[in-house]
């Protein structure tokens, strides 16, 4: 291996041998529940097997089946790298010391996005290595069920927010297994991109999960989707089997478990574009409410004070949505009533003309209807909602609340994406050399890396400390108390 280090550790199941990678050991594809197959698809989350031999843990797990991501033209392709059997896992980076020490590192836990239809933990562009390293905290990420596998909502068959149980099943693997890797079990910040920092939130807030959690770290999260009502759940999920062929009065999961991975996604792609509409970013499936996970509504949870005493971090890039319309033609090519139409779809009529009011005028004279309607979609979905979020958590008063905006773009930005929705992915883990195809990061030279470990270093920090140095925290509404990074 030329003189590459390997690190065996234990976990409740079997060791497991890292590999070192410069100033991190780093853990791969670690399983923390039994494969979703045969079955197990379509059903909760079950104990792996244990296993006698050291278990190579060098590389990460293959990908949860999915379809490819709606935002390659943002971040760049992936070659599909998904297999069922395997899927569930976790990857584990600890700084080289903290295997050498009797110290316990403060513990981030991170989800990837991907609007709970795609993504991984495993891949590069999500590398904890360099961040456990330089903020001498642990950092885990992991795989957990998206599309129909992790999101299709038939109850009767325990298909329920089985994403999300993946989720809650990593956790109870961090509390168990952690402090073997370096990391204290009981300073755990749970955290996310986008449809990630969905998660982390519904993770916070749920009783079942909220005791394991000390912080909060919440990165673009479209938190003006609202959890899927289950009727509707119910509904898209009758659609998708029979779209599937599956007739009604034979048994779904028996029938759902026999066919291809192959065929639920093609299904599902199907459904997609079956219920698609001009300027709707929301998957046909995603969390329920009232199904595990999501037991009340989130702005119930908040206001009863499930968030009370954990320190949030919480915050947006300028031009999140962006990265969704730059690229659509049928937004691209909006007249002012066509937009208003769109907007009045979502929102009525009269607040589609105050919102669209609003947006005009902030922009350019010269700015486009499309232009107007995407700066409506970044506050509408992400803006608002995380402000709103802030604003209650500061108001307690004794709650430590932090908000950012990421405002880079590059200076080669022919799609005119601006600073725009996983932008900061990069710069937090310091994975340039990941996204060699992506137009958000054209240029990309020392004062891109300067900014990613202004950054990262912040988030360590809170991660640590569950506060930053040279950062006053949020007060409620009040702007200038928004780090700008950038």
């Amino acid at each position: 291996m030329g003189g590459i280090e390997h690190t065996v550790v234990d976990t409740d199941r079997g060791k497991v041998r890292g590999i070192a990678e410069g100033e991190a050991i780093s853990f791969r594809g670690i399983p923390y529940v039994a494969s979703p197959v045969g079955g197990l698809r379509f059903a909760p989350p079950q104990p792996h097997a244990a296993w006698t031999d050291v278990r190579d843990a060098a590389q990460a797990g293959p990908s949860v089946p999915q379809a490819a991501s709606r935002l390659e033209r943002v971040q760049g392709r992936r070659t599909p790298d998904w297999d069922e059997d395997g899927c569930l896992t976790v990857n584990v980076f600890t700084p080289r010391r903290a295997l050498e020490d009797d110290a316990a590192r403060p513990v981030l836990v991170w989800w990837h996005g991907g609007g709970f239809t795609s993504g991984s933990g495993g891949w590069d562009w999500y590398d904890g290595g360099r961040l456990a390293a330089l903020g001498d905290i642990v950092v885990v990420t992991a795989n957990y069920r998206v599309g129909p596998l992790g999101y299709l909502y038939l109850p009767e068959i325990g298909a329920a927010n089985l994403g999300a149980q993946d989720q809650a099943a990593v956790l109870r693997w961090v509390q168990n297994n952690i402090a073997s890797f370096g990391g204290d079990p009981r300073t755990v910040t749970v955290g996310g991109q986008s449809a990630g920092a969905y998660s982390a939130l519904m993770l916070a807030l749920d009783p079942a999960t909220n005791g394991s959690i000390t912080r909060v770290l919440l990165q673009s999260g479209p938190f003006g989707l609202n959890a899927q009502d289950p009727h509707q759940a119910a509904e898209n999920a009758a659609v998708y089997l029979r779209l599937l062929g599956i007739p009604d009065g034979t048994d779904p999961a028996r029938a759902l478990r026999a066919l291809p991975a192959e065929q639920l996604l093609d299904a599902y792609g199907r459904l997609s574009v079956q219920l698609a509409a001009p300027g709707n970013v929301a998957p046909p499936m995603y969390p329920v409410l009232g199904a595990p996970g999501i037991p009340r509504p989130r702005q119930q949870a908040l206001t009863t004070g499930a968030l009370e005493g954990k320190p949030l971090l919480i915050g947006t890039t300028r031009d999140e949505a962006t990265a969704f319309f730059a690229v659509d033609p049928r937004i691209q090519h909006l007249t002012i009533a066509a937009a208003l139409d769109v907007l009045t779809a979502q929102l009525g009529r009269q607040a589609a003309q105050d919102v669209y009011q609003q947006h005009a005028a902030r922009l350019d004279e010269q700015a486009t209807p499309a232009q107007i309607f995407t700066a409506a979609q970044t506050d509408g979905l992400f803006r608002d909602g995380s402000l709103e979020i802030a604003d209650h958590h500061a108001a307690g008063g004794s709650n430590t609340t932090y908000v950012y905006q990421f405002d880079y773009a590059p200076a080669e930005d022919p799609y005119a994406l601006g600073a725009t929705h996983c932008a900061e992915l990069p710069f937090l883990f310091d994975a340039f050399d990941a996204y060699p195809d992506s137009p958000v990061l054209a240029g990309a030279g020392d004062a891109q890396r300067s900014l990613g470990r202004e950054f990262a270093t912040a988030v360590a920090e809170f991660v640590t400390a569950g506060r930053t140095r040279d950062w006053l925290p949020y007060a409620p509404a009040t702007a200038a108390r928004i780090r700008h990074f950038g």
